[in-house]
């Protein structure tokens, strides 16, 4: 057994997943500027965080949305540094710093394209899917744009209070700032991004389920277990369950079948016992069986 060669292997694997990290981190931030100078910023949409700060201080000041993003966050940097310590810190760090400068290096897309933002609502949905998947891809990397992520982190410490409740807070603050300068509408417009924000941005996360996992509890046990092996083709696991308000024992049929089989397994739960009990869960990621 040659140890040098298999630790040579290792290290061009660790190398090559460390260069993918990075790639995938960079491409976030990308995307992100992108989607922020194309569809955020000509809109005055305000979706929180520092990008939000920034639009309504340009719009008072004219200084540009990136000097205004990397001020703010260096100075939250500083902040976090004597309050979150220096580990914490050093995770948002590049974000912090690149996604500010990659704003400033695009901030004429829409002139080189000539792309009319004039439409709010595409915009708004555009904004929201494409600033969903670069953020998304950050995250999912182990990183953050910095910004509003460090306060967040901040007002939980320092109050006591979940991140949610934090980010609510924050986030929510600054949405309704922008409905001051720039009217009602933008404060719905601006809802509506950070929804599908949040929406493309998980999904990015967990990846989008290609698997479904049934749990079925049924009085018909043996005709569906039968239509599940023999029509469907799938396996499945039987657990022993316990009704506690009745205090009756029974069987749970437990199967993980593809999405696209979804609404037949349902149809013929459907169709054997209209009593069944049964629920359905997503399963992002499926390994082993036959």
């Amino acid at each position: 057994m040659n140890v040098f060669s298999k630790n040579k292997d290792k290290t061009i694997i660790n190398n090559e997943n460390a260069l993918k990290k990075y790639f995938l981190f960079f491409a976030g931030c990308l995307i992100t500027a992108l989607s922020y100078n194309l569809f955020i910023s000509p809109n005055r949409l305000v979706p929180g965080g520092v990008g939000g700060i920034a639009i309504i201080v340009n719009s008072k000041t004219g200084i540009d949305n990136a000097t205004i993003i990397l001020v703010v966050n260096i100075l939250l940097l500083i902040v976090s540094f004597f309050v979150m310590g220096k580990e914490k810190t050093k995770a948002t760090i590049l974000g912090a710093i690149i996604v500010p400068i990659l704003i400033k290096l695009t901030e004429h897309v829409n002139v080189w394209i000539g792309l009319d933002t004039s439409k709010v609502l595409l915009s708004t949905i555009f904004g929201g899917i494409s600033t969903g998947i670069g953020l998304g891809l950050v995250f999912r990397e182990g990183f953050t744009t910095g910004g509003t992520d460090i306060l967040n982190q901040i007002f939980a410490k320092v109050f006591k209070v979940g991140m949610g409740q934090s980010m609510i807070f924050t986030d929510g603050v600054i949405v309704l700032t922008s409905g001051i300068f720039f009217g009602f509408y933008s404060i719905m417009y601006s809802i509506l991004l950070l929804y599908i924000i949040s929406l493309i941005s998980d999904r990015i996360i967990l990846g989008v389920s290609s698997n479904k996992m049934f749990f079925i509890i049924t009085d018909k046990e043996e005709e569906i277990k039968k239509y599940i092996k023999e029509e469907l083709n799938h396996g499945l696991t039987i657990y022993k369950g316990k009704g506690e308000l009745k205090n009756t024992t029974t069987n749970i049929i437990m199967t993980v079948i593809p999405t696209k089989d979804t609404y037949y397994i349902k149809e013929m739960i459907n169709e054997i016992d209209p009593k069944a009990f049964y629920f359905i869960t997503d399963s992002y990621e499926v390994f082993g069986g036959e």
